[in-house]
């Protein structure tokens, strides 16, 4: 029988009726979150629009201690922030659209960056006008030439620097996950790509459980549910609007990374703190939010509108296998032996 759970490491399955609900935000010391939720249901029922209004408290420290707070888990996107792989999901995407008899370029593929194959691919196969595109079997393809043509293991895709901030995090007692919109195949080859380690995190957090991907902060709160660390404790590394969105929807800092996006874009989605890359960040932007001028300032009054189910509980799928749903894939020759998601250990 499937079970519903969510991609962990440990892949310990989460049957629905088991899981507690998600522990609501609390304010450290120096800064709370004031949460307005829903103002209107849509006539469909099926989504709420929910505002976030942040807000510094003041207090007797300084400026950076009152906005940043406690820090006890960091959130790594993969795409674009611990892989440079985002160009290679386009080049893999090109050549999908090749093989249907349709023209695409990389960059029109920008605009659905972060937001999981099914809409990196759709939104241009919508753009395009591409009649009878069928998501679930163009996914499969995509992964089949993304592995087979761009993520070959060990083939050094992954940003100078990544694997040097993962190591210090877990030094100063920080817990890290991997959060992303990606399934988890891709994962795991783009880690495999860049040389880190499954090990190396705590948790594992992929599209494949989810019904709701980035803007919604699903795959966040999961993350973070599953380290055991309130939101308020967590910081997130992105470098897509729609992550920036879904941190910020989750009420997590969000250091922004300018590898996939302008910076100017990027400073528009007003997350907590910019860089240029991963290698660029420290422990000390984590810890204390750094110092310098690219820190975007918490206004007083600053919205955040998304999308999300009608429960603040990530909205989780039913899955058993990588190899049930994608079975022309060889997971042998990638990972020694892809297992199914519920019993699979590091």
């Amino acid at each position: 029988m499937a079970l519903k759970l969510f991609s962990l490491p440990f892949h310990t399955a989460i049957t629905t009726a088991s899981q507690s609900k998600l522990a609501q935000f609390s304010g450290s010391k120096s800064a709370t979150f004031a949460q307005t939720f829903p103002k209107h249901v849509e006539e469909s029922g099926r989504r709420r629009s929910y505002l976030a209004c942040m807000k510094s408290e003041e207090d007797n420290v300084s400026e950076g201690e009152n906005q940043w707070g406690k820090v006890s888990a960091v959130l790594f996107d993969m795409d674009g922030v611990l892989c440079n792989s985002e160009e290679l999901s386009r080049r893999a995407a090109v050549d999908l659209f090749a093989e249907m008899g349709v023209r695409a370029t990389v960059e029109d593929f920008a605009p659905f960056t972060g937001m999981g194959e099914v809409n990196f691919l759709g939104g241009v196969a919508n753009a395009k006008g591409v009649k009878g595109f069928n998501p679930d079997a163009s996914k499969k393809r995509f992964f089949e030439i993304y592995l087979e043509k761009y993520a070959k293991p060990n083939s050094g895709i992954n940003f100078p620097g990544a694997f040097e901030l993962v190591t210090q995090c877990k030094s100063k007692g920080l817990k890290v996950a991997v959060a992303s919109s990606a399934d988890r195949i891709k994962v795991d080859a783009n880690l495999a790509a860049a040389g880190l380690s499954l090990s190396m995190f705590d948790a594992i957090v992929s599209a494949d459980a989810f019904e709701n991907l980035k803007p919604a902060p699903d795959i966040f709160l999961a993350a973070s549910k599953i380290l055991n660390v309130p939101p308020s404790e967590c910081v997130v590394i992105e470098d897509a609007i729609a992550g920036i969105q879904a941190a910020k929807a989750a009420k997590m800092r969000c250091i922004a990374v300018t590898t996939t996006l302008a910076e100017d874009t990027i400073e528009a989605a007003a997350p907590t703190l910019i860089r240029k890359e991963i290698g660029n960040i420290s422990t000390d932007d984590i810890l204390s939010g750094g110092s310098d001028s690219h820190k975007v300032k918490m206004q007083a009054s600053q919205s955040i509108s998304y999308h999300a189910p009608s429960s603040i509980e990530p909205n989780i799928k039913e899955i058993t296998s990588v190899q049930d749903k994608y079975p022309t894939i060889d997971p042998i020759s990638w990972f020694g032996g892809y297992n199914e998601i519920q019993t699979r250990s590091y």
